[in-house]
């Protein structure tokens, strides 16, 4: 494969990312992937390096680049309760995700997301106001206000662990797509903890996190790849 760090413009920055694809000429689906709290870490980019072994052009956005993470984290979570479909998070995706369809050997017809925590719950909102998304996997991420905003969005693969505050996010989405006949495969994890599917945390848990990355796999072949 082929890794490189790079950079794109967005509204009033340019913010950094990690690209990695297949080292051929494609043309691949590209995924765009969402970091959690931590920012853009080691296991975000590894998670950038599966998908390129899976033949997944995939884009790590940094979405703190130059910035306080956390006036950003503050910033972003109060956009997600007031204007969860159009703050400035949600604009610097859509400004990553016409960077990665322009790059070469990426197929702009095939395009998808995911994200993890933060990057879940914006991952979610950013379906419903995007409609260049063929498919997103939130993990453990919060819905968008209002929640019908749902209808709008694309198939959704997301994996939720029982017991933490995302539970019951993952539960509406479940019923709210189930109404407005979205595809989408949601599964809760028993035993699991927040950030279940991070190998560099305390609460990883490799059996679940194994199995909510086949589904996302086996979700997005149907419909991205």
């Amino acid at each position: 494969m082929v890794v490189q760090s790079t950079s794109f413009p967005s509204e009033t920055d340019e913010l950094k990312a990690y690209l990695a694809r297949p080292d051929d000429d494609g043309p691949f689906p590209g995924i765009v992937i969402i970091h959690e709290v931590s920012g853009l870490n080691d296991n975000i980019k590894a998670i950038a390096r599966r998908f390129a072994a899976e033949g997944y052009a995939a884009l790590a956005v940094d979405l703190f680049t130059g910035r306080n993470r956390t006036i950003c984290m503050f910033r972003f979570f109060g956009g997600m309760v007031v204007n969860s479909l159009n703050h400035g998070g949600i604009r610097d995706l859509k400004a990553a995700l016409t960077f990665l369809s322009e790059r070469p050997g990426v197929d702009s017809t095939r395009l998808g997301a995911i994200g993890f925590c933060m990057g879940g719950s914006f991952a979610i909102a950013w379906a419903c106001a995007d409609n260049r998304l063929k498919a997103i996997a939130p993990y453990y991420g919060m819905n968008p206000r209002p929640l019908k905003a749902v209808a709008r969005a694309c198939p959704v693969v997301g994996s939720y662990p029982a017991g933490d505050f995302t539970e019951s996010h993952g539960q509406k989405l479940d019923v709210e797509l189930d109404r407005y006949t979205i595809p989408h495969d949601i599964k809760i994890y028993p035993g699991t903890k927040h950030s279940f599917f991070n190998d560099q945390r305390p609460t990883y848990d490799a059996a679940a996190s194994e199995d909510s990355w086949q589904r996302v796999l086996a979700f997005f072949k149907e419909h991205v790849g």
